[in-house]
This record gives C-alpha cells, sequence and structure tokens, in this order.
C-alpha cells in the first residue's frame, strides 16, 4: 500500500502540470511528422538505389515507403523511450528543490519503496506517452503500407515496454545525483542531443566510422534500436522480390540485424542485453538512494 501510495501521488504530481504532459506527449508526434516531412524522402531514396542500382529490382511504392516509415518509427521509439523518461523524472528532481524528499527520508516508508515509487511513476508516464507515439505510428504505417503480422505488433510493444524500462533506469540513476531544475534541464538537454546517435537511431552503424562502429556495439540501447528496426521493418523486407542477397543486404545496410565483429547476435541476445542492463541500473539506483539516506542520517 505505500509503495502504490508513493506511485499515485509522483504519478498525480506530473500530470498537474498540464503543459509539461502536454508537451511530452505531442512531442514525439511532432518529431514523427518532422520525421516523415524532411526524412522519409532520403531512406526511401536509399532502398531504392541499393534495390535498383545493386539488383536491378524495382521495389513497389508501398513496400518503399513502408520500410522508411518503419526506419524512422523504430528511430523515434528508441530516442522517446529514453529522452521522455528523463523529462517524466522531474518530480524526483522536484521533490529535491522543495525539499520535500527530506519529509520521504524521515517517514517510516522504505527508502527502497521510495527509490522504486519514484521509477514506477516515470516508468508509467513515459509508458502512456511511449505507446501514444507506437499506436500512431500504426496508424501512419496502415496508411502508407502495412506488412506487420500480429507476432510483430506483439514484438513491437514487448520492445517499447523494455526500451522504456530501461531509458526510466537509465534516468533515475542519473538523475538521483541532481539537485538543481537547473542540473535536470540540462542534462535532458544532452540527452535529447546525443542519444540518438549512441544508440543507432539516426544514423545505420555501417555509416559511421569503424571506430565509432565499434563502441556503439558495446552500448544496450543499440541492441534494442536494432529489435526496432528488425520487428518495424521485417515485413517490408519479406516483401521485397527474392532476388538473392538483397534481403540480406537491405538489413545489414540498415541495421535490421546487429553483426558483433564477425558474429550475428540472435534476438535473444538483444532482450538479453537489454534486461540485464535495465535489472543492474535499477539495482544501483535502488542501492545509491539508499546509501544516500543512511549517510544524511548518520551525518545528523
Amino acid at each position: 500500500m505505500k509503495l502504490g501510495y508513493l506511485i499515485a501521488r509522483n504519478c498525480k504530481v506530473y500530470f498537474r502540470d498540464k503543459s509539461v504532459f502536454f508537451a511530452s506527449l505531442i512531442a514525439p508526434l511532432i518529431l514523427l511528422f518532422l520525421y516523415i516531412a524532411f526524412l522519409g524522402n532520403n531512406y526511401s531514396e536509399s532502398v531504392k538505389s541499393i534495390a535498383e542500382n545493386s539488383f536491378g529490382v524495382t521495389l513497389e511504392k508501398s513496400v518503399v515507403s513502408a520500410f522508411a516509415g518503419g526506419w524512422l518509427l523504430s528511430s523515434l521509439i528508441a530516442v522517446c523511450a529514453v529522452s521522455i523518461a528523463f523529462t517524466a523524472n522531474m518530480v524526483m528532481v522536484q521533490d529535491k528543490v522543495t525539499g520535500r524528499i527530506d519529509d520521504f527520508n524521515v517517514s517510516p516508508v522504505p527508502k527502497s519503496f521510495l527509490a522504486l515509487g519514484y521509477y514506477i511513476s516515470t516508468a508509467l508516464v513515459t509508458l502512456a506517452i511511449c505507446f501514444t507515439a507506437l499506436f500512431a505510428g500504426f496508424i501512419y504505417l496502415g496508411i502508407v503500407g502495412w506488412y506487420l503480422s500480429a507476432a510483430d505488433v506483439f514484438l513491437l510493444m514487448l520492445d517499447t515496454f523494455l526500451l522504456v524500462m530501461f531509458g526510466t533506469a537509465l534516468s533515475a540513476l542519473c538523475c538521483s545525483a541532481v539537485k538543481s531544475q537547473g542540473g535536470i534541464t540540462a542534462i535532458q538537454a544532452i540527452v535529447s542531443a546525443a542519444y540518438g546517435f549512441l544508440c543507432g537511431a539516426y544514423i545505420p552503424i555501417g555509416s559511421l566510422a569503424k571506430g565509432i562502429a565499434a563502441v556503439l556495439k558495446f552500448l544496450p540501447g543499440t541492441y534494442g534500436t536494432v529489435l526496432l528496426h528488425e520487428h518495424f521493418m521485417g515485413g517490408a523486407v519479406e516483401a521485397m522480390p527474392d532476388v538473392q542477397g538483397l534481403k540480406d543486404v537491405i538489413r545489414e545496410e540498415f541495421d535490421c540485424k546487429l553483426d558483433f565483429f564477425g558474429s550475428g547476435v540472435a534476438e535473444w541476445v538483444s532482450y538479453l542485453v537489454i534486461a540485464l542492463t535495465t535489472v543492474l541500473l535499477v539495482g544501483g539506483y535502488v542501492l545509491l538512494v539508499s546509501l544516500r539516506v543512511r549517510k544524511k542520517k548518520k551525518q545528523k
């Protein structure tokens, strides 16, 4: 009951500021529109160029649109799952700024409950926003070209859930050390600007310098992005002509599969990397909060 109260309280505090919630909700939809308007044609031309110039194949317009749309949507979800989590964690920072966190620390509520309360409430808010963006993406693909199976839809929902859990854990660990509004704003700006490049959402890994590409393969966010790529674009790839090598080249060029220094990475390995990283981050976050509270009590 205590944990449930903390979760409900944190969610209410976040939703109380309608402008912040509306901005968080509308931001992915605006990004989706901008991606489609300014980047959609670039990716469409890229995949058509590979098919025509290397294999002499002309792809159907709906297949190309579905493939390009899948790339843009996977990039959007991969980035929003982390960046929105940092915005939603504003409640924890506000409690530190106002001193309300001190009231919780002296209460009989277990400190692990306090930490988990922030984590779960942030995850719920981020899930609501990311799933809104995901279903908006489904509507878009339904218009331009639908090549997703029921299994793809389920796996995309699972991918989104796991990435939100990962993003929330990462934001919780980072924000646990922030004590000012300016600090969280600065972190949000850095994450929004850099994370898309660090997880391979904006540019295919194969297009990057070898050193940078090698580093990205060690980052857990990359594995989540590759899962989204495969499940968003896999159906469109399978709908392409069965020309020898075409599908493999498309998958490799657009990160539908990840090659870890010569060895292919199975889907279950990508899921395992995301899940284990999330568990470690959450454990580190809860431990850090508990130790910090104990240290303050000893000082007093």
